[in-house]
């Protein structure tokens, strides 16, 4: 008899535990539709958009969503998580992309202009801030630009060191094509006084011309329309980065 009321309270729990299980993965599949929403709305109305947009573009009444964000503020974070996302999925790949020295700079280029052009407010209202209840702490952009800074750091120390050079620089060059290519990239948006093909032009030449010049100095010289022998890799993470080498 006791054994069938333990084996009845163990099956009561799993059942429980299941059901809390699917209500969980319920609440986070709804909460990630109502960001796909948002980001519809954004389009539609701009960074200056009210939660009351966000509810039409999902076809759900404001306490429904307020089920699934805290307030604006948690909503924005959750837009700047999606951003993240939608970056890094492309980013990464083109970052360690196979290729010679210059199309590989222009495919990560091309990857980065790729996602802002498709989402300009989600990037205006991640990089200005436009939310008026956004949390103090959060700056999604400077937290994705240190990301992408320090695994770059990994990548071009990599190849520095590869090549017998002084891998000092790779950290102040990470830092600086990350805020060229934000800064031009924010210009771009504003101004669009050129076509995407032609700024991820400029921007390819600029930067391979820093890579050679540095180079040549040191008495190296690199194809750069020939794959390198090492295919210098990175790992880009919400907490973490690191730089492996794939060769």
């Amino acid at each position: 008899m006791a054994e069938h009321v333990k084996r009845g309270k163990a099956n009561e729990a799993a059942t429980g535990d299941a059901r809390r299980d699917r209500w969980r993965k319920h609440r986070v599949a709804r909460r990630a539709e109502f960001v796909e929403a948002a980001l519809r709305a954004l389009d539609e109305h701009g960074p200056d958009l009210a939660m009351e947009n966000v509810a039409v573009a999902a076809g759900v009444t404001k306490p429904v969503l307020y089920r699934h964000f805290e307030d604006k503020a948690d909503l924005y974070v959750a837009l700047g998580q999606r951003g993240t996302e939608l970056l890094f999925s492309r980013l990464v790949p083109a970052i360690n992309s196979q290729l010679a020295p210059v199309p590989r700079i222009r495919k990560a280029l091309d990857a980065f202009f790729g996602v802002i052009e498709e989402h300009p407010n989600l990037y205006r209202l991640l990089a200005r801030g436009a939310f008026t209840e956004r949390p103090a702490n959060s700056d999604v952009v400077a937290e994705d630009k240190e990301l992408i800074a320090t695994a770059l750091t990994a990548l071009l120390g990599d190849y520095m060191r590869m090549f017998g050079m002084d891998s000092g620089a790779a950290e102040p060059w990470a830092y600086g094509i990350v805020g060229m290519v934000q800064n031009t990239g924010e210009w771009w948006l504003d101004r669009r006084s050129m076509s995407r093909d032609a700024v991820v032009e400029y921007l390819t030449q600029i930067i391979w011309a820093a890579i050679d010049g540095l180079a040549r100095q040191n008495g190296i010289t690199i194809d750069p329309d020939k794959p390198l022998e090492a295919n210098k890799v990175v790992l880009l993470h919400a907490k973490e980065e690191e730089a492996s080498d794939a060769g």
